[in-house]
This record gives structure tokens, C-alpha cells and sequence, in this order.
């Protein structure tokens, strides 16, 4: 579900570990139970198969879900809850997620002006299976250390946090100050992907040598060459980064390499000269897929840790709509303006 009426300030991904460790609380229409355990990752099915023989991942997939990446500190070492504990565990996060409250006075009441008739309401139940956290590895569900950043990398690190200070103090010094999803350059489409507020459909394609991944969040088409070529030179680098996949079984196995070096680009702030993401998309049954992605990168993480995302085919019935993200391409001109306007009248502190 595209929205071209919202524009994109004020939108950013949501860290859906935001409610870790909150209290529960009563949330509207919260389920008294959940689905059944879904089949395990790497439990192996009988395989969809394309006509030319490969696994079939066709089709348009969602994987929204409440179910924070890291394990909140509230639920101990529990991986797996029960279905009371579950219950509870559930009606806590769609409360903290949900947009139509008015708890919090007027500035959270604006920071949740998008209301839940924007949302993808999939996004309010956890994962069938239970888990405390999208996170397998590790065991404890938590993203590992992160090791010190030398010199060059923290500054990196202070300059983007300056910026974002200026930003949303409305007084950017450059276009720059934006955020890359601000500037509709890169969103949720690049990897790994995570739940967000909305737009969480994912539309994959197939041909023979070639996956093509399609997010309904922003506007790109992520081409995945199976056929075993080499990845670019080190020397050259893409937003997606650089894909290749093959299959292992009935599992496409993706690696990218090769991203960016400009800041944000890469999960968190890890260094892209040294990031690697692995992805496995496996078919459960006709209706599920798994998505599993391990980061290694030993100049950002102590070590390697691994996330699984279920998948769920979406109502044939549902279309997915083209994300025009392209708002502030515009409108940076009014911000920065505006930001000048406000130095002159004396606002800047």
C-alpha cells in the first residue's frame, strides 16, 4: 500500500526493539492467543517448483511483525514463549506500537500524526512461532558488542550525529543534513530487511539464472544473478551493494558485498568495506517463506550474529502500489530556507 499523500519528514524506520523491556500494557483488540508454531527454519517441505526447475519463491510476501529484533530485557533468557506468555507478550507490543493513543502530551501526540489507518496492521502480532526476538544467534537474541571505532570511523559517526541533531532541530546546514531515506536515495529496500510501520510487502520474481527482489518500500528492483559470475571489483560500489546467489537445496543463498561508503548506507553504521550480509530465503509451504540474514563484519560486531524473518503471502486479492518516494527532493529547498529564515530571526541557538 503506497501513500503518496505522506510526505517523508518524520518517516523513518522503526526499530521494532524500541519496546524492549516496557512494561506490559492493556492494547486495544488484543489477541487472546496465537497461531500455531510455525514449521521451523531449515525444516525441509516439499519444494514449489518454477517450470525450468528451480524452487519457486514467486509471488508478493509480507514480513510485518511485532516481534522486536533483539530479545527485551523483560523476558529473561526465554527464546520461545508460552501461548499465555505470548498472549501478554503480544498485547505489550501492539500497545507500545499502536498510533492511536494520546498518552504522552503534545509531542508524541505529533509524532504519531500518521495514525494506525496508515499502518500495516500485520505489524501488531508476533511471530507464530513465538520467539522473543527475530534474532537466533547469539542464543541470548542481542545484537553482539560492537568493537571501538578507530579515529576516521568516529568522526564519521559524530558528524552524522551532528547532523541529525540540526535536522530535526529544523535548522540543516546543507542537503546533506538529510538523512539518505529523507532523500528517498535508499529505505528499507536494501538489506536486511526489516519489519517497519508499513509497506512491508516484498514482491519476488524469478526467470532462469536471475531472483529479482522488489520492495514495496521505496523504488528499487534488486537483480540477483545465479549463474555463478564473480562479484565487482572491490574498487566499485552500489547502494544494494553488489548480489549473487546460488541455490543450496531448495534455499537461494544471496551474499552482498560491495555497498556504498556514504553514511547510513549499511546496517547501523557498519563499515562497508568490511560488511557482509548472507541472506537465505527458504519456502515453508505455499503460504510461508523464511528469511534468514547473518552480518559478519569484525571491524563493527565481535562476531558474526543471524536474524530469521517468516515471510507471509499476502491476500491475492492485495495489490502492491508503486512507493513514488520523491517528496523531499523537492521540498529541501523549502527546508533549507526555512532554516535560514530562522537563523536570521535569531531562533538558532
Amino acid at each position: 500500500m503506497s501513500h503518496r499523500l505522506l510526505t517523508s519528514i518524520g518517516i523513518a524506520v522503526v526499530s521494532l526493539s524500541a519496546a524492549a523491556g516496557q512494561a506490559a500494557k492493556p492494547a486495544p483488540e488484543a489477541p487472546k492467543k496465537v497461531a500455531a508454531k510455525a514449521t521451523p527454519a531449515g525444516k525441509k517441505t516439499a519444494a514449489h517448483r518454477t517450470p525450468w526447475g528451480d524452487p519457486d519463491l514467486q509471488g508478493v510476501w509480507n514480513d510485518a511483525t511485532s516481534t522486536p529484533l533483539q530479545r527485551p530485557t523483560g523476558v529473561g533468557a526465554k527464546d520461545v514463549l508460552t501461548d499465555e506468555e505470548a498472549a501478554d507478550f503480544q498485547q505489550s507490543l501492539a500497545f507500545d506500537l499502536t498510533r492511536d493513543r494520546r498518552d504522552g502530551g503534545p509531542e508524541l501526540d505529533v509524532n504519531r500524526a500518521y495514525n494506525d489507518h496508515w499502518m500495516d496492521k500485520r505489524r501488531l502480532k508476533i511471530t507464530a512461532d513465538r520467539r522473543t526476538s527475530l534474532i537466533v544467534d547469539p542464543p541470548d537474541g542481542r545484537i553482539p558488542p560492537r568493537v571501538p571505532l578507530p579515529p576516521d570511523r568516529d568522526k564519521i559517526r559524530a558528524e552524522r550525529e551532528a547532523a541529525n541533531t540540526r535536522f530535526n532541530a529544523g535548522l540543516p546546514q546543507h542537503y546533506t543534513d538529510f538523512s539518505l531515506p529523507v532523500r528517498c536515495i535508499i529505505r528499507t529496500d536494501s538489506p536486511p530487511y526489516l519489519p517497519t510501520i508499513y509497506n512491508n510487502d516484498f514482491h519476488i520474481f524469478q526467470s532462469p539464472g536471475f531472483v529479482v527482489i522488489n520492495p514495496e518500500m521505496i523504488h528499487s528492483a534488486r537483480i540477483i544473478p545465479l549463474d555463478g559470475r564473480p562479484h565487482l571489483g572491490k574498487d566499485l560500489h552500489q547502494w544494494l551493494g553488489d548480489s549473487r546467489g546460488h541455490w543450496d537445496g531448495n534455499t537461494l543463498v544471496v551474499e552482498t558485498t560491495n555497498f556504498r561508503t556514504d553514511p547510513g548506507v549499511v546496517f547501523q553504521g557498519a563499515n562497508p568495506d568490511t560488511y557482509k550480509i548472507t541472506e537465505r530465503f527458504s519456502r515453508v509451504d505455499a503460504s510461508t517463506l523464511n528469511y534468514e540474514f547473518t552480518i559478519n563484519d569484525p571491524k563493527t560486531w565481535a562476531k558474526p550474529w543471524t536474524a530469521v524473518i517468516p515471510w507471509n503471502k499476502i491476500d491475492p486479492d492485495e495489490q502492491m502500489y508503486e512507493y513514488a518516494c520523491h517528496e523531499d527532493n523537492y521540498d529541501i529547498v523549502h527546508f533549507l530556507s526555512g532554516a535560514r529564515d530562522r537563523e536570521r530571526r535569531g531562533e538558532a541557538k
